[in-house]
């Protein structure tokens, strides 16, 4: 981190980085200056190293942003990251080649020195105008870049120079610059007391359940997963197990798969129950009928019709078990006992 001063001290030494390095293929007397090329072009061999735009780097320009407390309290100073562009031109005479010659002797020293020496730095910061330039003590290093421009972008670059005549220059970019905050930040007070509470979900100031588990369990109710549960509460699965439990279905689908299956069974124990009661309802009456009316009785004995509970057997499925036959020569069909010819059909021959 450095202060303000920091941009004029770049300009500065690089101007003294360029003069003290222009030996041994420059054997003349050379002026190096740190201002915009002259309108009037010299014909002493002359370097100029004049900062043309300062733009603030674009990958450090949010990284280092104020950090203030509630209050307005400064917790971490600032700093601003800039870059700089710099224009180099070279004068002299033409017939022998001096601006060419300096030209060349600056992009030699720039491509073999790019970083800033620390020595520079502290040689420039002592000029009288660049007093308390503190760059030379930040760690970020300045290193130079060299910059192509096009024959457009050179050509807007001369025009803002007003009745400027063009000259043979060079452009590079000194990166990276900070320029630190003279605030300084308030230091955070020491932890004097850690104050730590454990507070059941429904307490006085107890944060609500929520997250992925405990809203889950919150918007199921009592018993829900991952939801608080009322010991005192009695809850419809403590009290009657379900089918699905019945039949030992975990959770889910399975557990709605289980108690489907839990039904059908159920429904097939009735159904064959209540072909069982009616097939002795109908024995029975036929019992009676047979008692009632002597004649139908005889018929039957003599016929060697099936008995009320052959007919009750034959009716449930039993006759197709025991392998009987009846008078009609089915075998295992239960025979109504409306059909014409049955004993029991109610008529008589």
């Amino acid at each position: 981190m450095s202060n303000a001063l920091a941009v004029a001290t770049v300009t500065q030494a690089l101007a003294l980085l360029i003069e003290h390095h222009l030996h041994p293929e420059i054997d003349m007397a050379v002026s190096v200056e740190t201002r915009k090329p002259p309108a009037d072009p010299p014909t002493e061999p002359t370097i100029t190293v004049f900062l043309y735009q300062v733009s603030h780097n674009p990958s450090m320009r949010n990284s280092d942003l104020v950090t203030r407390a509630s209050d307005g309290t400064l917790l971490k100073r600032p700093a601003a990251a800039l870059d700089l562009h710099f224009l180099i031109s070279a004068y002299g005479e033409e017939t022998e080649l001096v601006g060419q010659r300096l030209i060349g002797s600056v992009v030699r020293t720039l491509h073999e020195i790019p970083v800033l020496p620390q020595e520079l730095i502290e040689e420039a910061a002592q000029r009288p105008y660049l007093a308390g330039s503190d760059l030379a003590e930040s760690p970020q290093k300045v290193r130079f870049t060299p910059l192509q421009l096009d024959v457009d972008e050179t050509s807007k670059l001369w025009g803002m120079l007003h009745q400027t005549p063009y000259a043979l220059s060079v452009v590079y970019q000194a990166s990276l610059v900070l320029l630190d905050g003279h605030q300084k930040p308030v230091p955070a007070k020491p932890v004097q007391k850690p104050d730590v509470r454990v507070l059941p979900f429904g307490a006085p100031g107890a944060p609500e359940p929520g997250g992925v588990a405990g809203g889950a369990g919150g918007a199921a109710g009592p018993g829900g997963a991952g939801g608080p549960v009322d010991p005192g509460a009695t809850s419809p699965a403590r009290a009657a197990p379900t089918a699905a439990q019945t039949v030992g279905a975990p959770t889910g689908e399975s557990r709605s798969g289980a108690a489907k299956t839990a039904t059908s069974t159920d429904a097939g124990s009735t159904a064959r129950a209540t072909v069982a009661k009616a097939a002795s309802g109908g024995g029975a009456r036929a019992a009676k009928k047979a008692a009632g009316d002597p004649k139908a009785a005889r018929r039957g004995s003599k016929s060697g019709g099936p008995s009320a509970g052959s007919r009750t057997r034959k009716a449930t499925g039993g006759g197709a078990r025991d392998g009987g036959r009846d008078d009609t020569g089915r075998t295992g069909e239960a025979r109504r006992t409306d059909e014409p010819g049955h004993p029991d059909d109610g008529t008589e021959s």
